[in-house]
């Protein structure tokens, strides 16, 4: 009898491809749809996860396309006010709604509803990048035309970037409901204050998702022709959900999601490609081994892989280090290198403000809770470090 499996390739096979692989060995990545090569300009926006692949990139002396780099600025400076964290100051577009929104604004000229919040120490913040600023402005005239400014960063990154990384890392959302735009953190989390009659949770659905996403890259590719986009699924968790269930279903939903639009992105559009840094780092051969005692935060092994796959697969000739004939760093580079030297994500800031508030002694805080967190640190380290001798 004739069977279609018989001839297809290893990496289509499981035991081939996965359980007879060394887990640091897995390469999921098969027929990558373009290369990057150095002339090119590499934006990136998205979750916490795009800044690895903009760092690694910036690291081999690829052109990391950064329109509002901060120049003039001290790196402290450049650190704080997370100049070269992407490509503009627009902090974690974390749904696929605010990138489009971003691109209605810079682009097309759209405003957005939601006024400048105010901090308890009486300095305003922009609600759609409320903590690139530390300092905060001291008027609402100050956030709008910081804004200005900043947009007109955003619209030369759009028209000039040869290939744009956007990491979907979230489906769930708080909305302004006078025109649905979409804010990254809730009201009242670092700044402003909630109020139902303004604001209102919303979690995007499947279809909502991916016809965003179709319609934004639509409109991109309409003023970049030649644009080329790479599409990555965050593996990082859900810090929290609003959802009456539990984070570990509600993450599930939302990484879904997100993938399943990624995917219908690249059926769609020959110029979209999907690199699986999601799958890298999830994968159950991996056994959890690439995430910190969090189970959540992506260790420096798991960025490791998912770098050398990204490397290998999409840069020009697979190239590990930095491409022969290169030019050592420029002072840009080096000051983008100093800004971005950790993983900024605005996600957090919920988690800081809900640890403020719990009492010591609930689960997973006090005694016994530090007593289990140790025991898995632990049992962790002694994997990583058989990982690293391998």
């Amino acid at each position: 009898m004739s069977n279609p499996y018989h001839g297809v390739p290893d990496h289509q096979l499981w035991r081939r491809a996965v359980s007879r692989v060394e887990p640091h060995r897995i390469d999921p990545v098969v027929a990558p749809g373009f290369r990057i090569t150095p002339e090119m300009n590499l934006a990136t926006a998205g979750s916490c996860f795009a800044q690895h692949i903009s760092r690694r990139i910036s690291e081999l002396g690829f052109r990391y396309f950064v329109p509002e780099d901060g120049a003039g600025l001290t790196p402290q400076e450049r650190a704080a006010r997370q100049f070269g964290v992407f490509s503009a100051r627009f902090g974690n577009l974390y749904t696929v709604q605010q990138l489009g929104q971003l691109f209605d604004e810079a682009v097309e000229g759209r405003g957005l509803a939601e006024p400048p919040w105010q901090r308890p120490d009486g300095r305003y913040v922009d609600p759609y990048r409320p903590q690139v600023e530390p300092a905060g402005y001291d008027s609402p005239e100050a956030v709008a035309a910081a804004r200005r400014d900043h947009l007109a960063a955003v619209r030369e990154m759009f028209l000039g970037a040869d290939v744009f990384v956007f990491t979907l890392g979230l489906t769930e959302a708080w909305r302004v409901r006078a025109d649905d735009s979409v804010l990254p953190l809730a009201p009242g989390v670092v700044a402003g204050s909630f109020d139902p009659e303004r604001h209102a949770f919303h979690n995007f659905s499947a279809a909502e998702t991916g016809a965003a996403l179709g319609d934004v890259l639509t409109r991109l590719r309409a003023v970049n022709p030649t644009v080329r986009v790479l599409l990555t699924v965050s593996p990082v968790p859900l810090i929290a959900t609003y959802e009456p269930r539990h984070v570990l279903t509600s993450t599930c939903y939302s990484k879904a999601v997100l993938r399943v639009a990624a995917q219908e992105a690249c059926d769609r559009f020959d110029f979209v490609d999907y690199f699986p840094s999601f799958e890298i780092i999830t994968a159950s051969a991996t056994g959890g081994l690439y995430y910190e005692a969090d189970q959540r935060e992506v260790n420096r092994l798991g960025v490791a892989h998912a770098m050398r796959c990204f490397v290998a697969a999409y840069t020009e000739g697979g190239a590990a280090e930095r491409p022969p004939g290169l030019p050592a760093p420029s002072d840009a580079e080096r000051r983008l290198d100093a800004s971005a030297a950790a993983i900024v994500c605005d996600e957090e800031a919920i988690a800081e403000g809900m640890d403020a508030a719990q009492p010591s002694g609930t689960p997973g805080q006090g005694e016994g809770g530090n007593r289990i967190g140790g025991r898995l640190a632990a049992l962790r380290a002694r994997f990583r470090r058989g990982a690293s001798r391998r």
